[in-house]
């Protein structure tokens, strides 16, 4: 299963387990996700939910191939990725991410909807939707700036560039940076303090700390999910995929 979903000792571990393809994460592996968030939300055994990927990579985020195939469909909140994101930022137990190798496109957008972010010494984060002929996705151009500061976002949102485990700790994004092989056991050491707390008291102090910034993030979301759409289909985008494909670096110049 390219998905590993697993219930112990209060908390749901939902591990991307495709390495063979870097952790790429296809419309299934996202219906996966959500439908497991969403089950965990009702569920009162779970009382923390833990996110991991492999020790080399957590995600290269989509799967290039799906994604485009996918692309070609109207655009809908019913698809995976969105039912993914809407479990994702709404759910109301406390949600512990830890990264190891690259987390790639929204393998990093999925992280400014944790509560608690930890990465190994090897992270890699990047954010490359401009470098794709696309834009910020699922509030990132939200969160990520106030998170980190409006230069310090510009930066990663408009250039795209890819960022290291120290700097995303200097950010914000992540709160502690560990050797690879102590990762796994410290987030779930974490994951598992969340569990013995009181289970509404987590619940509650999440939602108030969401609270004056939830309807700001529904809305962002929104309004990105239909410049994204647009711009997927652009002139932009298709020579950066188109690009990849062909595996040669691509030309924007003829592009205003």
């Amino acid at each position: 299963m390219e998905i590993l979903s697993t219930k112990a000792d209060g908390i749901l571990a939902i591990e991307f387990n495709r390495a063979e393809r870097k952790n790429a994460i296809t419309s299934a592996m996202y219906q996966a996700m959500a439908d497991a968030l969403f089950e965990a939300d009702r569920d009162t055994a779970v009382r923390a939910v833990l996110i991991t990927g492999k020790p080399e990579i957590f995600t290269a985020g989509n799967d290039l191939e799906d994604f485009l195939k996918s692309a070609a469909l109207p655009m809908s909140e019913d698809r995976p990725v969105f039912q993914f994101m809407r479990a994702l930022s709404g759910i109301s137990k406390p949600v512990v991410a830890a990264v190891s190798g690259a987390a790639i496109g929204i393998g990093t957008t999925l992280l400014l909807h944790c509560d608690l972010v930890y990465c190994a010494d090897n992270a890699k984060f990047s954010l490359p939707f401009s470098q794709l002929g696309l834009c910020p996705e699922f509030a990132s151009s939200l969160l990520l700036p106030q998170l980190a500061g409006y230069p310090r976002a510009a930066e990663k949102l408009l250039l795209g560039e890819a960022f290291g485990a120290q700097e995303a700790y200097e950010m914000g994004l992540v709160s502690k940076v560990l050797p690879v092989a102590e990762l796994p056991a410290f987030a779930r050491q974490q994951a598992a303090k969340l569990v013995a707390l009181p289970a509404a008291s987590i619940r509650m102090t999440k939602s108030l700390m969401k609270r004056p910034r939830q309807q700001a993030i529904d809305d962002t979301l929104a309004f990105e999910s239909k410049q994204f759409a647009a711009m997927l289909q652009g002139a932009e985008a298709k020579e950066a995929f188109t690009a990849f494909f062909e595996k040669r670096k691509p030309d924007f110049s003829k592009f205003d």
